[in-house]
């Protein structure tokens, strides 16, 4: 089964009106002369650059705008937030869920996401959600554990129907913005065991079908020998996105495989 092909930019909290529309502009041009092969394109940019972003991009078939959070109520008096109804009724197709970020600072726990999660669903947006372990829990061999849970308590409540269309995003924490990057094979091995624990909990027909991202550091020297491993379908890019050229030439890994 060909699984979908992604490269996500998350921006965080990057840029400023005008230079954000500079960057988009940039970038999808440059992607759309130099990308050959058919690569799904997220822009995860901040609040104020969505309703642009998505009028910009509206007639280009592979390019998405996404959210990098959504809040998970309705709506009510929650001063400074931000409903997934929002998000949609300006044009927005994905959302992150689940960032380390947002797990670290915001204390956000696995039930906290699990209602984002639904929350997302109920208004047609798909979830990038995020999983990964910190680095004690690698040296102390608790990453696979740490993982299995984040998955079982946050997105196992779902229908089969409903996990097809998740996209998952594996963080290993301590690769986030620190230059470091999991070897192919540890970022490798831990994507298989994700997708296996999809199919031991709905089926290999599902786990075959959902896209997992890899999102530790990944950059235009390391994006290829990523994207060649088997179970890597794409990735979630922090400071490379911000460059129009290094986002391109992440995307331009797909031309070689």
């Amino acid at each position: 089964m060909s699984r979908k092909k992604i490269v996500a930019g998350n921006w965080k909290m990057n840029k400023d009106y005008q230079a954000g529309l500079e960057l988009i502009s940039e970038a999808v041009y440059m992607i759309k002369d130099e990308l050959h092969k058919e690569v799904t394109t997220i822009f995860a940019t901040p609040y104020i650059h969505l309703s642009s972003v998505h009028k910009l991009m509206n007639a280009e078939q592979h390019f998405h705008v996404a959210a990098q959070n959504c809040h998970h109520e309705k709506s009510g008096a929650y001063t400074g937030e931000v409903s997934a109804e929002m998000l949609k009724s300006v044009g927005v197709s994905y959302v992150i869920i689940g960032h380390s970020e947002r797990r670290e600072y915001q204390k956000e726990d696995n039930a906290m996401l699990a209602k984002k999660v639904n929350i997302a669903l109920e208004n047609k947006l798909i979830p990038i959600f995020c999983i990964g372990e910190k680095l004690e829990e690698r040296e102390s061999n608790q990453h696979f554990q740490t993982v299995q849970s984040q998955l079982e308590e946050s997105l196992f409540h779902l229908t089969e129907e409903q996990v097809k269309t998740i996209v998952v995003a594996y963080e290993p924490v301590w690769a986030i913005g620190t230059g470091k990057t999991a070897s192919p094979e540890q970022a490798q091995e831990m994507h298989a065991f994700i997708r296996g624990i999809i199919a031991s909990k709905y089926s290999n027909e599902t786990a075959e079908s959902i896209s997992i991202l890899y999102g530790g550091s990944c950059n235009p020297s390391n994006a290829k020998i990523l994207f060649s491993q088997k179970d890597i379908d794409g990735g979630l890019i922090g400071g490379a996105s911000l460059k129009s050229r290094d986002f391109t030439d992440i995307h331009i890994a797909f031309n070689e495989l």
